[in-house]
């Protein structure tokens, strides 16, 4: 299959490019910067120069790579700006879905969320699919929740949407990998800026390795149109998470508090699974030990 991908030197696009190509795909990788194309080239695939904030570059890019399918991995972390993110959001998947319409693409698989869920999922449990998005007007919240809406009702404007909804992403390349802005966050450093929250309180949390992310992406190019959960098999409470998490960084630990967000109950991963999805890190438990070495 000829595959293009969005976002293909984000933490899943460069795990994902090598799987993809292994699996026989053809595959063309988008970047806006030189650094970027001559990373996807070096990986061994094709690259194309492309902002996807530019409607009209990006359809040019995509019609040059004429793909049969496109994945979505569009991103904007790297400022920790979730303004900036959520408008790529919105924006990007915009001018990605109408670049693939009009190159005649009619599959794509997007990368979207797992902690916009409404609070109270069936016995205040972890949140499955049918769980409805949080309806909240408090922000911050609101505005990720209505980007994620954006992007995902943007995705099935086509025929065939597959939409990904990750657990938070951990592993190389991320904010919780070793060095980067949570172990800096809990080092007590104040000048470290992320989105998520490491709070050693009752929200619970599910989690993804970027690998288990990125063979989910792969191998969601035969699944069936809908949503998924792609998330690890334990959701758990900050207070479990981020003590474990601090000590595979080798960070202080916060102290444990009371309370959490209302919407936080995790995400089960039951509908990837009964499609042969599995991850090989079954819990963070044994993820935050592996990264850390």
């Amino acid at each position: 299959m000829r595959v293009l991908v969005a976002g293909a030197t984000g933490a899943v696009g460069r795990i994902l490019l090598p799987h993809l190509l292994d699996a026989g795909h053809h595959v063309t990788g988008v970047s806006r910067t030189a650094d970027g194309a001559a990373l996807i080239r070096k990986a061994g695939a094709e690259a194309v120069r492309a902002d996807a904030l530019d409607a009209e570059g990006l359809r040019r890019a995509v019609a040059e790579a004429a793909p049969e399918a496109v994945v979505h991995q569009l991103t904007d972390l790297g400022g920790a700006d979730g303004a900036a993110n959520d408008r790529l959001r919105r924006e990007g998947t915009r001018h990605l879905v109408d670049a693939a319409r009009a190159a005649g693409v009619r599959r794509i698989v997007a990368q979207s969320i797992s902690w916009v869920y409404a609070p109270g999922a069936p016995g205040d449990g972890p949140a499955d699919e049918s769980v409805p998005l949080d309806p909240t007007r408090e922000q911050p919240r609101a505005r990720i929740v209505d980007a994620v809406q954006a992007l995902e009702t943007r995705a099935a404007e086509l025929p065939e949407a597959v939409v990904l909804r990750y657990g938070i992403l951990y592993g190389p390349g991320t904010w919780y990998a070793p060095g980067g802005p949570v172990a800096a966050a809990l080092g007590g450093d104040p000048r470290a800026r992320f989105l998520g929250s490491v709070a050693a309180d009752d929200s619970v949390s599910s989690f993804v390795h970027v690998m288990d992310a990125a063979r989910a992406a792969a191998s969601a190019l035969g699944w069936p149109a809908g949503t998924y959960n792609v998330v690890d098999d334990e959701p758990a409470p900050g207070h479990t998470w981020v003590p474990a998490l601090a000590r595979a960084l080798g960070t202080p630990a916060p102290e444990r508090t009371t309370g959490g967000a209302p919407w936080a109950c995790g995400a089960t991963n039951g509908r990837a699974r009964a499609l042969g999805w599995t991850p090989t890190y079954p819990s963070w438990r044994e993820g935050f030990a592996h990264q850390a070495g």
